[in-house]
């Protein structure tokens, strides 16, 4: 059973209403610094009777009544100073002064053309931001930071419903990272809440990418292996994997994620021969991955001519975006650690999984923890040769002495 049989309520408890400013009725009260280096952050004491009669002011994450504002915009509650300091933290010490022109007063204009005008500008930055604080909250959760992730996504889910409306398909990404943040933290009745949210969108939407369908099936996946239900977790998962593979391709690493967590669901339910096969299959796919990046990168050694003339930090950068930096860093980590902790030793498969990271390192220019992932490789080989890896390794070992800080 899905989650969303039926249309989800259109309001998801207030948390997308936009606070407009206006009325000063604030006095300074203190200012709070963060780290070194950091922006201060200004609050603001709300004073109910210095407002405008009649308007009343929201707490820009939980909608509960404000007490302060941000001192640097004018135009942003907050319930109480630790919301105001999540917010900061997470995205409004970037967006701050770009929050003024929407939450103001518009002007008067004197013609149809200012107004359309007026209004093309106040799109043009709600789209801006959309992407913005999207971007924000996508580095906060592969960095792991989920609650950080929130603010942003909300920030995020607001300006695209401002832009697109309630119904667009446009809103799933930001319900998405809204429930991977919250299945992070761990609240699962608020992950449910915004994963029906997105479903709905997406049953309504036949023509939805596979891609973002591949996506909602992952976090349904996970949420149902939270909860217990491993039947229901591993059909979701087998989705996932069947979607990412329309997008992307069978061998893609964008399909190593469902396998990876359909693997550890067989593993909580010790059905190990299965999970072992899945755990072989995902260190394949990013084991190939690599290798023909680097055999890329050896060609380009082996024929100095033919290298890009752009600096290599811009060629590299290419290689690996952030997301599959994220997943390969969680995925293969966890495998080995498994591998390594197995009552019966399996060196062919250790050996596969460490030299895969010692790949990985080396396409993200961490040469030194490449340099040491490589020797461990060599010392488990030593003992049960890896069909296949001998020339690998010698190609990684030329790269690495290729680099200026490669050190012995």
């Amino acid at each position: 059973m899905g989650v969303a049989e039926v249309p989800p309520p259109i309001d998801i408890r207030g948390l997308c209403l936009f606070v407009v400013s206006g009325g000063r009725g604030l006095t300074v009260t203190n200012a709070l610094r963060l780290q070194p280096g950091e922006r201060e952050m200004q609050t603001e004491q709300v004073v109910p009777l210095a407002l405008p009669r009649g308007r009343k002011v929201f707490c820009e994450l939980c909608r509960a009544p404000a007490t302060v504002r941000c001192g640097g915009c004018g135009v942003t509650f907050y319930c109480e100073v630790e919301h105001q300091s999540a917010d900061w933290v997470s995205v409004h010490e970037k967006i701050c002064q770009l929050l003024i022109p929407l939450r103001t007063v518009s002007p008067f204009y004197d013609s149809e053309k200012k107004r359309q005008h007026g209004q093309e500008q106040k799109i043009s930055r709600e789209k801006f931001l959309a992407e913005l604080t999207h971007s924000v909250a996508q580095k906060c959760l592969f960095e792991g930071k989920h609650e950080d992730a929130i603010p942003a996504a909300l920030h995020s889910l607001k300006f695209t419903i401002s832009v697109h409306g309630w119904n667009s398909i446009e809103l799933v990404p930001a319900y998405l990272m809204l429930a991977e943040a919250s299945l992070g933290l761990g609240h699962l009745s608020q992950a449910e809440e915004y994963l029906s949210h997105a479903q709905w969108s997406i049953l309504k939407t036949p023509q939805c990418s596979p891609t973002i369908q591949s996506k909602l099936h992952r976090n349904l996946g996970l949420l149902y292996a939270a909860k217990g239900n491993f039947e229901e977790s591993l059909y979701h998962l087998a989705n996932d994997v069947f979607h990412a593979s329309c997008a992307s391709g069978t061998n893609d690493v964008a399909v190593s994620g469902g396998y990876f967590h359909m693997a550890d669901v067989f593993f909580r339910q010790n059905r190990m021969d299965v999970a072992d096969s899945l755990y072989t299959e995902v260190t394949e796919i990013w084991y190939n991955h690599f290798s023909r990046l680097i055999d890329h990168q050896f060609e380009s050694l082996l024929s100095p001519a033919e290298i890009n003339v752009l600096p290599e930090e811009e060629t590299t950068g290419d290689l690996l975006d952030e997301s599959q930096q994220a997943e390969a860093t969680q995925m293969l980590n966890a495998i080995l650690e498994i591998r390594e902790q197995a009552s019966k030793p399996q060196p062919a498969k250790v050996a596969k999984v460490v030299f895969a990271l010692a790949m990985f390192h080396y396409l993200i220019l961490d040469i030194p923890k490449a340099h040491e992932l490589m020797k461990k490789t060599l010392r488990i080989t030593k003992t049960v040769p890896v069909e296949g890896l001998e020339e690998s390794v010698h190609r990684l070992v030329k790269l690495i002495k290729s680099k200026p800080f490669y050190t012995k």
